[in-house]
């Protein structure tokens, strides 16, 4: 195989499986959103899992591809579906279900992902294929960034899907004060991703914070992979 070739089938390992877990999520909001009584993401045609209608240049192409060439981390997100909070049947609780779902959403991924790699340590480990070399890497990245991402949006910094949750959680006097930092969540997100870890290596939020609940679950989907790779 060309190295032209490889290159593409390396870079396609990493865009395939970032692309589908980052799209499944935003739907997922959407899904539980209807459930709860918000058909917005419905009537606006969100509900879709073709990647266009999802993808937002920045977060879905421009930052993943800096993050992955100068920390490793798999992280971006797709165009927010669009839920509107007071259509909800219960905007405060619905709220708080339509955040988690994303997350949520990424830990099944992640188990499917898992069973395909058991699936492929199984079958096709060790055989001289680049093609079957391509599925075992894009698996084996599928499960470590639905981990990732369920991981990261948990964290209770607006716009993460952990700040709705938290709001939903605190009084409603401190939930309307925390609710003020959300307009200053873009530019909070730069500062903690790409200026803090450059000005101050040692207080990186990915390595002290999101990294060591990724490794605990990780070893769970590990353990399923063992289980279906062993039969």
């Amino acid at each position: 195989m060309g190295a032209m070739n490889e290159f593409l089938l390396q870079a396609a390992a990493i865009i395939i499986p970032l692309v589908i877990a980052i799209v499944f999520h935003e739907v997922a909001h959407g899904w539980v959103a209807r459930m709860l009584g918000d058909p917005t993401a419905h009537e606006q045609r969100r509900l879709s899992f073709n990647p266009l209608r999802h993808v937002d240049p920045f977060g879905t192409i421009i930052l993943p591809g800096i993050l992955w060439l100068t920390t490793q981390t798999p992280f971006g997100w797709a165009k927010p579906v669009p839920v509107n909070q007071w259509r909800l049947r219960d905007p405060r609780r619905g709220m708080m279900a339509v955040a988690a779902a994303g997350p949520t959403m990424n830990l099944v991924l992640a188990a499917v992902g898992a069973i395909l790699l058991g699936l492929w340590v199984r079958y096709a480990q060790g055989v001289e294929s680049p093609w079957l070399q391509f599925i075992g890497e894009t698996c084996s990245k599928f499960v470590l960034f639905n981990v990732f991402l369920a991981s990261f949006n948990l964290l209770p910094i607006p716009p993460f899907d952990g700040s709705h949750i938290v709001e939903g959680l605190l009084p409603r006097a401190a939930a309307r004060q925390y609710e003020r930092l959300r307009p200053f969540g873009f530019v909070l997100l730069i500062v903690l991703l790409l200026i803090v870890p450059r000005v101050f290596p040692g207080w990186g939020v990915i390595e002290r914070i999101v990294l060591p609940p990724v490794n605990w679950i990780l070893q769970y989907y590990e353990q399923l992979v063992d289980l279906i790779a062993l039969g």
